[in-house]
Order: structure tokens, then C-alpha cells, then sequence
């Protein structure tokens, strides 16, 4: 699949390429990181090779990254039209102001004008919530979104990291007041965090959200770069995400990982997006790169179609335990169609 090979994002007309480019690496000010110009030449390169979806955030590297995106537009004047630019608020650039930051209208203004500034252009294709904030009516929230979609500065709305029922309260609302509804869900989704296969996933392909997953290598742990006996981050800014994922499963599932890599002539980080592309409901995975060896070893996957055992060996190593009742009513369900198949899915009655 080439990366020019475009989907439109959940229901709505805008097509984007089958894999984001994320821009958190954009800048070293986190301690990690390409510096300007490298990030630069990613941009080219993605963009040589057809993409056009680019991933950022107010907060990342402290702003910077919206810098040098917007400045990147700048050297070309036609780059900008061509591209998709999704960007972020919910992070606070103002440390001690309680208004600096979340998801009211006045922080959703603020933070959307101050992106504009540093990414050079006068709209944002995709604008997220990047989490959710608990103390910020969902009304309003959506309503500040819908007047931005209304003056043309945000073309298309989507959250990220929030909770199912928060989501489908907001779309639902939306809706029924006619409001710009959301279009798209970023989640962190890879074979080491399938736990939103529970509720998430499936809210979105209900609510027709296109699926974005970051993070789809576990902070490079499938990469296959680290292992039980080589745990030593690249740098120190990564240390602590990192180390959180390291586990006897995670080591478990990484070693299958290479297996499947080896037996198809790619690599681990390959085998890994390769599934995630064909996960339900996902429309792009967010892939980051702070080098360009890392962005063609990541695009790489477009052009990798694993065969079905090595599916399933990937689906049975990384099944994950579903919070209730996910993992209940399939169980509960046979004792509606016990002996019958619905949509293609049979069913034989469950044990009491």
C-alpha cells in the first residue's frame, strides 16, 4: 500500500494517507529529539513519498514543534494547501494560570490563536482535545469547537485520550444540536496496549471516529531494539516512559515479534505496524521518527502483508484481559442466539 493510497477519516470527506506523521520529536527541548534541520528533511521525505497527514500538539517540545512546522510551510508556499495539519489543545503554556490550560472556551480560543501563530497559517485542518478535562462542562467544550469550524479557523474536530462515555456524550450532543461533530479518536492502540479493543474501539466504529493510534511501537520497545538484557533508553528524556512497559508479557510479545519479522524478511518494528493497519477501525497510525533511517524503516510496513497465522500467533500472544463487561457478553449474547448465526458470526450456548 503506497502512502499516497489516501482514506477518508471516519464520516467525513477528508482524506489523509494511511500513516500520520507525529511531530512530538520535533525540537530536543524534552531531552530528545531531531534537531531543526533533520526534522526538516523528515517533513520532505514523508511528503516526497505522497504523505500528507502531520500530527502535533500546542505543548510539544514546549511549542517548537508547531515552530517548525509553521516554518517549514514557510519555505514553500504551496505546501501548506497540500497538507493536513492536525494539531492540539489541553496542554497549559501558562504554568500557574488555572485558565492557561483544559478545555473551556476561553483555554480552547487562547490555545487555537497561539498554534495559528506559531504554525504560520490562518486554519487548522484537525484540531484535538487532547485529553480530558474533568472540570469543563462538555457542552461548552463543543460549542467553542463549533464557533471555531464556524469562522473557518478549524475545518475538522476529533479528541484524543478521553473515556467512551465522554466521547459518545459529546457526539451525541453535537449531533442533536447540530453542532460540527467529531470526526476522528487518537488513542494509544499496539500490540502492547489492546485494552481499548474494550470499549473505545468499538465506540468509535459506532460513532463512525476514525481510529489515529499513537505510540504503535510501545516508545520503540517494538522496534525490537530492546530486549531483557539491553533495557538502556537512547537517551535520558525516554528513560521513564520507557521503562514503564517493560515486563515478562511485553518481552514475550517482542520476542514473537522478531520471530514473524525474521520469517518475512522485515523488521520487528515492520511486523508491528503491519498488524495495527488492519486492526478494525483504524484509518492511520501515528508513526514518529527522529531520524530519516526511522522513517523508512517505519513506511516500510505499507508494504508488508503478513499471512493469517502470523495474525492470529500475534492476536493470541498480546489478547489482553477487557475490563467488564467486555469480556462477559459475548458469553451473555449466545443466550440470545443460541444455535443460529447473525451477520456472518455463529453462536452455541455458553456454560452456566
Amino acid at each position: 500500500m503506497p502512502l499516497d493510497h489516501y482514506v477518508t477519516l471516519g464520516r467525513s470527506g477528508l482524506k489523509v494517507s494511511p500513516f500520520c506523521l507525529g511531530a512530538m520529536t520535533f525540537g530536543t527541548e524534552w531531552g530528545f529529539g531531531s534537531e531543526t534541520k533533520d526534522a526538516g528533511a523528515i517533513l520532505d521525505a514523508y511528503v516526497d513519498r505522497g504523505g500528507n497527514f502531520i500530527d502535533t500538539a500546542n505543548i510539544y517540545t514546549g511549542g517548537n514543534s508547531e515552530t517548525i512546522i509553521g516554518d517549514w510551510f514557510a519555505l514553500d508556499a504551496g505546501r501548506r494547501d497540500r497538507i493536513i495539519l492536525a494539531t492540539k489543545f489541553s496542554g497549559n503554556m501558562e504554568p500557574g494560570n488555572p485558565n492557561g490550560g483544559g478545555a473551556s472556551r476561553r483555554a480552547i480560543i487562547a490555545s487555537c490563536e497561539a498554534s495559528l501563530r506559531r504554525l504560520r497559517t490562518d486554519y487548522i485542518d484537525l484540531y484535538w482535545q487532547h485529553w480530558a478535562d474533568p472540570f469543563t462542562p462538555i457542552e461548552e467544550t463543543m460549542a467553542a469547537l463549533d464557533d471555531l469550524v464556524r469562522a473557518g479557523k478549524v475545518r475538522y474536530i476529533g479528541f484524543s485520550d478521553t473515556p467512551a462515555w465522554k466521547v459518545a456524550e459529546a457526539q451525541t450532543i453535537a449531533r442533536l444540536r447540530g453542532w460540527a461533530p467529531l470526526i476522528a479518536l487518537q488513542i494509544e492502540y499496539s500490540l502492547l496496549e489492546r485494552t481499548v479493543e474494550g470499549e473505545l474501539v468499538p465506540m468509535a466504529q459506532a460513532m463512525n471516529l476514525g481510529i489515529t493510534p499513537w505510540s504503535p511501537l510501545r516508545s520503540g520497545l517494538l522496534s525490537g531494539k530492546y530486549d531483557r538484557d539491553n533495557r538502556q533508553a537512547e537517551s535520558a528524556g525516554r528513560a521513564n516512559s520507557l521503562a514503564r512497559h517493560f515486563s515478562d508479557h511485553a518481552f514475550e510479545v517482542v520476542d514473537l515479534v522478531k520471530a514473524i519479522a525474521d520469517a518475512h524478511g522485515a523488521t520487528p518494528a515492520c511486523v508491528a505496524l503491519a498488524w495495527l493497519l488492519v486492526r478494525p477501525g483504524v484509518a492511520a497510525p501515528i508513526i514518529g521518527a527522529r531520524t530519516m533511517a526511522q522513517l523508512d524503516n517505519n513506511l516500510a510496513a505499507l508494504d508488508l502483508s503478513l499471512d493469517p497465522a502470523a495474525i492470529a500467533r500475534l492476536d493470541a500472544a498480546s489478547q489482553p484481559s477487557l475490563n467488564f463487561p467486555a469480556e462477559f457478553l459475548p458469553m451473555a449474547v449466545a443466550n440470545s442466539y443460541s444455535g443460529l448465526t447473525i451477520n456472518g458470526q455463529s453462536f452455541t450456548r455458553s456454560a452456566r
